[in-house]
């Protein structure tokens, strides 16, 4: 299947250019970002071409994969299925929940496959803890905790603008800290939220299982005091989410194959713009409560 990359920053170069590459049954074919220089450079790296017409992009690949922030990525994504393009999507996939359902309406009407790049689902070693959950059963609740730091030295998104944002943390880890909460509980149905100082926000959430959950989550935790574990409790005692050892770019290559899986085999994939819209509707909610 022939994949175009959108997308030129740190993320584009170190996980999804190499991961595309690294894929089997997927051939990159090209490069746009909104600098035509970057995107030149970035294709030569990788061994392919750059282009500064997206239109011209999607003329020759079958799927495009998205390394660049939510508000840009909703917008090109929407253009790329309308065309009949399969869909691998960052997190989140839109930063407006109209944005969202519109996305995932047009790739429903169009029959398109799409995967979204949370990375923990994609990771052999959590992939394996999942399904010992699932198997074992009787878990009462979990909790996640994501506090993170963009002024922590050499972190190569201090200078993202939409991460900076007012409550960035809740749209940046927020979407990793629903989907891996929601495959060791189940589906979400509903959440409550707090702030805290800067970006701080705590959430509360019901499963569909009647389970509940929590998560607290922060871009702006100092340097020194960023921490982070997710675990459940239950029947069967307490355990705690194994830290991911798979390099995110082999996640990577991991979700593009199953992508061209599902557009061969006409099957949703789990982790589709369906659920990646779920997650947005929660996120937004969150959001509404926050202000």
């Amino acid at each position: 299947m022939r994949f175009g990359l959108v997308g030129t920053g740190h993320w584009a170069r170190v996980t999804h250019g190499p991961g595309l590459r690294a894929a089997e049954g997927v051939e990159l074919v090209g490069v746009w970002g909104r600098s035509a220089d970057k995107a030149s450079q970035l294709a030569t790296e990788l061994g392919t071409t750059g282009y500064d017409d997206y239109a011209e992009l999607l003329e020759v690949v079958d799927a495009v994969a998205f390394a660049v922030p939510p508000k840009i990525q909703a917008t090109m994504a929407l253009e790329a299925a309308a065309v009949g393009k399969h869909l691998l999507l960052d997190k989140p996939v839109a930063d407006s929940l109209d944005d969202a359902r519109a996305l995932a309406d047009e790739a429903t009407a169009e029959g398109i496959a799409s995967v979204v790049f949370f990375t923990g689902r994609f990771a052999p070693e959590l992939r394996s803890f999942f399904a010992e959950v699932e198997e074992t059963g009787g878990w009462r609740g979990g909790w996640c905790r994501m506090l993170a730091s963009l002024d922590a030295p050499g972190n190569p998104y201090a200078e993202s603008a939409w991460r900076r944002e007012q409550r960035g943390a809740l749209w940046d880890v927020g979407p990793h800290a629903l989907s891996n909460l929601t495959a060791m509980l189940g589906p979400i149905a509903s959440l409550q939220a707090v702030g805290g100082a800067g970006d701080l926000v705590h959430l509360v959430l019901t499963h569909e299982s009647g389970s509940t959950s929590t998560a607290s989550l922060s871009l702006t935790a100092p340097p020194d005091g960023t921490s982070f574990e997710t675990g459940l409790w239950g029947e069967s005692g307490t355990t705690l989410l194994p830290r991911a050892t798979t390099p995110a770019t082999d996640s990577l290559t991991r979700a593009a194959e199953e992508l061209v899986a599902a557009a061969e085999s006409g099957d949703s994939h789990p982790v589709d713009v369906v659920f990646g819209t779920h997650i947005v509707e929660l996120l937004a909610s969150a959001e509404a409560q926050l202000h």
